[in-house]
C-alpha cells in the first residue's frame, strides 16, 4: 500500500514530547526534511499537536506528532496540556527531546511512558549549543534510566542514529494484524453485503469496506459484493456457499437468516474491532447488555465526527434496540471523536464504534481505561448481535 493510500490509523505513530523550545519542532523537520512544524525561539509555539504522514525506511508509514511543551502553563497551557495527554494516548513510540534541567518534568513522563509500555527513545536536541551536553546526557543516564542520543537539528547531525534507533524500538508485531484474520484464507469466496442506504457516501464505499476487499484481494479471495435486499439473488448466483459472508452490522439480523449454514457470518464492524481493539473484551463486555434497567447509563463512542444523519446508528438505532429491550427510561450519551470522559464511574455500558479513524493504541488505551474503573465496554457489531439474539452465530 502506497503512502498516500496508508490510512492515518495504520501508521505507526511516533510521539515527540518535551518542555517548551527544547527543539522538538526543529527535530521533527530535520527528520521529515521538511518545515512541516513551526520552529520559533519563542516558548509555547507548537500549540495544538502537529501530526505529519511520512514513510521512514525501515518503519513504514509512520505519522509523527509534535506536541505542546509539558511545562505549558496558564489556562491556555492546560488546554494544550490536555492535547499533548491525548497524543500520547495515540503514541507507538514515545521520543523524549531534553535540552535543560532541572529533569522532574521529564522523570513524571518516562513513569507514563513505562506505564503504558511504551519504547522510549531520549534525544539531546540542541546538542550544538549546549555547553555541558555530557553532564546533561549522565543525569539522564541516572535520573531517567535512559541513554540519551544526542543530535543537532539545526547541523543535522544524531538525526539518522536517531532513525535507526527508531527502527530499532519499533514495537514487535506492529502492523500484522488483519482485518480478516483466519476467517478468510486464499482462494476463498467472500461475499460483502453493502447496504447503500442514506448513511452511505455518496459515490462511494467507506472506509472499513474499502480495506476489507483491498486486504481480500491480497489474499487471492474471490470477492463478491451485493447489498442487502439483492442477498438471496447474490446467493443463488454462486456455485457454492461463499465461505464468509461480511454484512453492514446494521443488517445483522437480515442477513443471518439468510446465510447459508456451511457460511461464517461476521460484520465490517466486528472485523475492526479485531484490528484495533480486543474481540475478547467486547464479547464479554456485551454480556452487560443483560443487566440493562430503565435507569441505565450507555455511552456510545464514535471515532469521527460526522452531521446526524436519519437513522443514525450510533443516536437512533443502537439506543431504538437498547430501550426496547431494557426500558426507555434508559440514558444514553453520545461522545464523538476524541471527547472520552476521564470519569467513567458513572456508565454502566460503553458501546465504541469501529473505530476506523482511529490507531490500535488509541482503541486499547480506552478499552484499558474502561477496565480500571469496571465499566464493561463493547462494539457496536457485537452489541447489534447480542441485541438482536444472534451473537452466537457471528464469527469472532
Amino acid at each position: 500500500m502506497s503512502l498516500q493510500s496508508t490510512p492515518s490509523a495504520n501508521r505507526l505513530h511516533i510521539g515527540i514530547f518535551g518542555k517548551r523550545n527544547s527543539g522538538k519542532s526543529s527535530l521533527i523537520n530535520a527528520i521529515t526534511n521538511q518545515s512541516t512544524a513551526l520552529v520559533s525561539e519563542v516558548a509555547g509555539t507548537t500549540t495544538d499537536p502537529v501530526y505529519k504522514a511520512m514513510e521512514i525506511r525501515g518503519l513504514g508509514p509512520c505519522m509523527l506528532i509534535d506536541t505542546a511543551g509539558f511545562d505549558d502553563v496558564g489556562r491556555l497551557g492546560e488546554l494544550r496540556m490536555q492535547k499533548t495527554r491525548e497524543a500520547l494516548e495515540k503514541t507507538d513510540i514515545a521520543v523524549l527531546v531534553c535540552a535543560s534541567e532541572p529533569l522532574e518534568l521529564e522523570r513524571r513522563w518516562v513513569e507514563l511512558f513505562r506505564e503504558r509500555d511504551l519504547p522510549i527513545l531520549a534525544v539531546i536536541n540542541k546538542a550544538d549549543l549546549l555547553g555541558d551536553a555530557g553532564r546533561l546526557a549522565l543525569h539522564i543516564r541516572q535520573q531517567l534510566g535512559l541513554e540519551p542520543l544526542l543530535a543537532s537539528a539545526k547541523e543535522r547531525t544524531g538525526i539518522q542514529e536517531l532513525i535507526a534507533a527508531l527502527v530499532k524500538n519499533r514495537p514487535e508485531g506492529f502492523g500484522e494484524q488483519t482485518l480478516t484474520g483466519d476467517l478468510a484464507r486464499d482462494g476463498d469466496v467472500v461475499l460483502l453485503v453493502m447496504p447503500q442506504d442514506i448513511q452511505a457516501p455518496q459515490g462511494r464505499l467507506i472506509l472499513p469496506q474499502v480495506q476489507t476487499i483491498r486486504e481480500l484481494l491480497d489474499k487471492r479471495c474471490t470477492v463478491v459484493g451485493t447489498t442487502a435486499d439483492r442477498l438471496d439473488r447474490a446467493l443463488a448466483a454462486l456455485a457454492a456457499p461463499p465461505r464468509l459472508i461480511i454484512t453492514d452490522s446494521q443488517v445483522f439480523p437480515q442477513v443471518c437468516a439468510q446465510k447459508p449454514p456451511e457460511s461464517l457470518l461476521t460484520s465490517f464492524s466486528v472485523l475492526m474491532a479485531g484490528l484495533k481493539g480486543d474481540l475478547q473484551v467486547f464479547a464479554q463486555g456485551a454480556q452487560a447488555i443483560d443487566t440493562l434497567t430503565g435507569s441505565s447509563r450507555v455511552l456510545i463512542a464514535e471515532a469521527c465526527t460526522h452531521a446526524p444523519q436519519e437513522e443514525d446508528i450510533g443516536r437512533v438505532k443502537i439506543p431504538r434496540l437498547l430501550r426496547q429491550r431494557a426500558g426507555e427510561g434508559l440514558s444514553v450519551q453520545v461522545v464523538c471523536g476524541p471527547d472520552f470522559p476521564e470519569d467513567l464511574s458513572g456508565y454502566d455500558l460503553i458501546i465504541h464504534c469501529g473505530a476506523c479513524m482511529f490507531n490500535r493504541r488509541y482503541v486499547l488505551s480506552r478499552i484499558h481505561r474502561a477496565q480500571a474503573q469496571g465499566v464493561p465496554i463493547t462494539n457496536y457489531g457485537i452489541a447489534i448481535a447480542k441485541l438482536t439474539g444472534i451473537l452466537d452465530q457471528i464469527a469472532l
